[in-house]
């Protein structure tokens, strides 16, 4: 990659998107282009097909997409399903008319079939059944890859699809009602401490298990499968480590300083028993995760928006 190529960032103001950015800029990059959403509606084909037409960009990353934790998705599935097939399929679809020839695609690690061996290889993909509660933005998401890998046969592009495991950082959603499990325990832990709660109210038994990524080595790898060329299969992006979600709040509890006790809510969903990528693929490209698991809950809570 040039460090004067030019290079689209869907969904910059979003938290992969704007980790995107910052590791690009960080590593000298000085012609990237983004566009805020009321200046191009991805959902809009026409829109897309003529801003990508007019721009040429020579690499496009897609961050962009409907994204939520149990609650979001399981409620709002028709919303999920439909706008992240019309956001990928018009971005990858365009892409491929306008004559660009590197692109990666950001899945998410829910593709992978609910009950599936641990830790989850990129060919188990398609194996088995979805969990119930996310399955629509899995089919999306899934859709995506597939779109990907078929303009790569059929076309010879070189675009490559990157499934991140569960990501938290800067710029994260806090809504406790749309929020993924990592933020949200970090805002109900703050706003338990302000109130000065006796316990913590956490969903589910606390069994489940869960691997999380700080979103700038997210970013980080990402650029990193780009620059070295790579043009691959399937490939996943985590640690390689998880936790039970009780670990997870405890450890959450300690960052923020609320000392008061754990009350696990079981009338609520648990999601999928575990989630733990293996990342020998990533691995053997030279690439691993930086940040430690407390560090990056640190970081995410000092510069929170609820803050």
């Amino acid at each position: 990659m040039n460090l004067d190529a030019k290079i689209f960032v869907t969904g910059h103001r979003g938290m992969v998107g704007s980790a995107l950015v910052r590791c690009l800029q960080s590593k000298g990059f000085k012609n990237i282009v983004t566009r805020a959403r009321q200046d191009l509606d991805l959902l809009n084909q026409a829109a897309v097909h003529n801003f990508l037409a007019a721009e040429q960009p020579d690499y496009m990353f897609i961050a962009a997409a409907k994204v939520g934790g149990i609650h979001a998705n399981n409620v709002y599935r028709a919303d999920f399903l439909y706008q992240n097939l019309q956001i990928e399929c018009n971005l990858i679809h365009e892409a491929h008319l306008a004559g660009i020839q590197r692109l990666m695609f950001l899945g998410s690690s829910c593709i992978y079939p609910r009950d599936c061996p641990q830790p989850i290889k990129e060919e188990y993909l398609l194996t088995g059944p979805l969990e119930p509660t996310n399955e629509p933005y899995a089919i999306a998401k899934i859709a995506g890859v597939k779109l990907a890998e078929s303009y790569n046969r059929q076309y010879g592009r070189q675009y490559i699809c990157a499934m991140p495991t569960n990501l938290y950082g800067p710029n994260d959603n806090y809504d406790l009602n749309n929020s993924h499990v990592l933020p949200a325990l970090i805002r109900k832990a703050h706003e338990a401490k302000l109130r000065g709660d006796a316990e913590l109210i956490v969903w589910g038994t606390g069994t489940p298990r869960r691997e999380f990524l700080y979103v700038d080595d997210l970013a980080d790898a990402c650029v990193h499968l780009m620059q070295q060329g790579y043009a691959g299969d399937l490939v996943n992006i985590g640690t390689g480590e998880d936790v039970t979600i009780a670990e997870l709040a405890q450890t959450v509890m300690e960052v923020v300083g609320f000392e008061g006790q754990v009350r696990f809510d079981t009338s609520k969903p648990d999601g999928t028993p575990r989630k733990l990528l293996d990342v020998n693929r990533l691995s053997t490209l030279g690439w691993n995760a930086k940040t430690k698991l407390r560090d990056g809950i640190q970081s995410a809570y000092e510069c929170a928006s609820f803050r």
